[in-house]
């Protein structure tokens, strides 16, 4: 081989590499987002947060693009099942998604009841919640933790006491109104939310968690779209995210931006 045929060789050879480094994936990967707590935070047009600066982290370093655009949380639900968002971030572990994704973990979660202190008893499953037709319950529209939440959700419209609400933020402000009682999801989600909106701050160090054995502990990560992605860019993507698990960065974030007593209701590391 002269030296013209080599240096042509070793040109095309790196240009190979230099196109896989900055384009790991093969288009602009779309990520609609919520508000869930300091996972994901917005303010206006300005989208951060763990899993917003985990996927930034990968825009950096990996060569895949992500566009997260803010949408509320049902509507994430839906075009996620439509297969018109790439990736469903975050997102506890159901059957409803898997029939949609490729589910990758990140962390361990689980969901409890969520109520400001009060004197009364504490509840200890959800058939005591059932029981209890006093207490109103108020949920985030799109929030799922499985089967066994929805059975209660569903035990809970049947008897007329459930209210719905866009985001964490509206949730807390019907709990603090009297308007609702207890609501059901991460502790680190309503927590989360509360801590920057002056409205209401206040009940961050009031809130009462009261776990309960039908929902336990689970797995929280993302769903990357059956429907959506191609099969190349769905392998790449996998393989950065569980990278990323095996890393711990993902635990590292929660520490950095919660309290130690909130992490230890609602989070584990892996």
């Amino acid at each position: 081989m002269n030296g013209l045929a080599g240096y042509i060789v070793l040109l095309l050879v790196f240009q190979t590499l230099t196109s896989h480094a900055l384009a790991a994936c093969s288009r602009m990967i779309q990520v609609p987002v919520s508000a869930t707590g300091r996972s994901v935070m917005i303010s206006g047009d300005n989208i951060d947060g763990i899993y917003p600066d985990i996927l930034l982290n990968l825009n950096d370093k990996d060569g895949c693009q992500f566009a997260l655009t803010a949408v509320p949380r049902a509507r994430l639900e839906m075009l996620f099942e439509t297969g018109k968002a790439d990736l469903l971030i975050p997102a506890s572990k159901t059957p409803r998604r898997d029939k949609h994704g490729l589910f990758i973990p990140l962390v361990f979660n689980r969901a409890t009841l969520i109520s400001l202190e009060s004197n009364r008893p504490v509840l200890r499953s959800a058939q005591e919640l059932l029981d209890k037709k006093d207490l109103k319950v108020v949920l985030v529209r799109g929030y799922d933790y499985g089967p066994a939440y929805q059975d209660i959700v569903k035990e809970l419209g049947r008897q007329g006491r459930l209210y719905y609400d866009a985001d964490p933020v509206s949730v807390a402000r019907l709990i603090k109104a009297g308007i609702a009682d207890i609501t059901i999801m991460a502790p680190s989600i309503l927590a989360g939310a509360i801590m920057d909106d002056a409205r209401v701050q206040d009940m961050l160090d009031k809130l009462r968690y009261e776990p309960i054995p039908e929902l336990p502990w689970g797995d929280s990560g993302v769903y990357l779209s059956k429907n959506a992605l191609n099969n190349e860019d769905r392998q790449t993507l996998k393989d950065l995210l569980e990278k990323v698990a095996k890393s711990g960065a993902v635990w590292k974030s929660f520490q950095r931006y919660y309290p130690a007593h909130v992490l230890k209701e609602s989070i584990r590391p892996r």
